[in-house]
């Protein structure tokens, strides 16, 4: 199968669609995402590829629908502007980022963040009949905000999501760790407010470089004596060293060996205590009566129990023996 990669619009980016036959550069095709029907540019030539799941290019476009779309382009400024208005009308906490319009003016999208959930079912009946479409109200986040309102990142050039980013991939702190930067949030976050993304491109190279360094915090042995790894650079392949004695050193990561840990007393075996040495006597153990054996050798008294289980227990007492006899007697 071969795939080539097809510029949409600025919201959607570039993706990588399947081809059919006869695909060249800059022709205009037509194509069924995820959001609709749409229609973009092909930016790549055609090339093998492994992935199964992939869109695939329904047909070229006409001269005629490049032309309709293109019209159709025309009239989101006025949709923006009337939207706006409307929000301003009724007060909604939203705020509206971009308007478009779908291939064939199928569907009109509306793209607005907001930091909490939005009632704007009275704003959709007064879009659908200002512009008798379809209306469709799509609440992005901070990351999409900067993906379709653009700027310039910390390097000087166009935020990486306007220009070729399609998918927002995961960022962690981790990643800034193990790179070595400062935890400074001006110096890793965009104009988003988010940790840059730019931080993963190189988060892999980073760790198989850093693969045989020795940990921070390590002890290790120098050619200036024993200290402790206090930093990183990978790119060098050099690690700062915390001397004993109060200097700092950088050398190659490979003239830094392990130090030898001081070893640990063995921890005494509760085994051990129970074992008899020779000048020790054998103690006696006093064997502890058996619970059920407590009134093995206790003196049996007659009278202390009954004849019969059905009977009364008879105390002892010859008054109590007699009254009850005579109360035998009188039945």
């Amino acid at each position: 199968m071969k795939s080539c990669y097809v510029n949409i619009d600025r919201l959607t980016g570039v993706v990588e669609l399947e081809t059919i036959d006869d695909i060249k550069i800059g022709d205009v095709i037509i194509s069924d995402l995820d959001k609709g029907t749409c229609l973009g540019t092909v930016i790549t030539e055609p090339a093998d590829t492994e992935r199964k799941d992939l869109p695939r290019i329904s047909r070229k476009a006409t001269d005629q629908e490049i032309h309709d779309h293109a019209a159709l382009k025309e009239k989101e400024q006025y949709a923006f502007d009337f939207c706006r208005k409307k929000i301003q009308e009724m007060s909604l906490p939203m705020k509206l980022l971009s308007t478009e319009y779908l291939f064939g003016g199928t569907k009109l999208l509306f793209y607005f963040i907001s930091e909490n959930r939005v009632d704007f079912r009275e704003l959709v009946k007064e879009l659908a009949k200002e512009f008798k479409i379809r209306i469709e109200l799509r609440q992005v986040g901070v990351r999409d905000e900067a993906k379709i309102v653009g700027g310039l990142g910390n390097c000087g050039n166009a935020v990486c999501c306007r220009r070729f980013l399609n998918n927002f991939s995961i960022v962690s702190i981790k990643m800034v760790k193990e790179q070595g930067l400062a935890l400074n949030p001006s110096k890793i976050s965009g104009i988003c407010g988010r940790l840059m993304c730019c931080l993963a491109y190189e988060y892999e190279t980073y760790v198989a470089l850093k693969k045989n360094f020795p940990r921070i915090g390590k002890r290790v042995k120098t050619p200036q004596g024993e200290g402790k790894v206090v930093k990183h650079n990978a790119l060098t392949g050099q690690v700062s060293v915390q001397l004993d004695e109060g200097k700092e050193v950088t050398l190659a990561f490979s003239e830094a060996s392990i130090a030898d840990q001081p070893k640990a007393a063995p921890n005494p075996n509760p085994a051990d205590k129970n074992k008899k040495t020779g000048n020790e006597k054998p103690q006696t153990k006093e064997k502890q009566p058996d619970p059920r054996d407590r009134n093995h050798n206790r003196p049996r008294n007659d009278n202390s129990r009954s004849p019969g289980r059905q009977g009364q227990a008879n105390t002892g007492d010859p008054d109590r023996s007699k009254n009850n006899n005579h109360k035998n007697s009188n039945k």
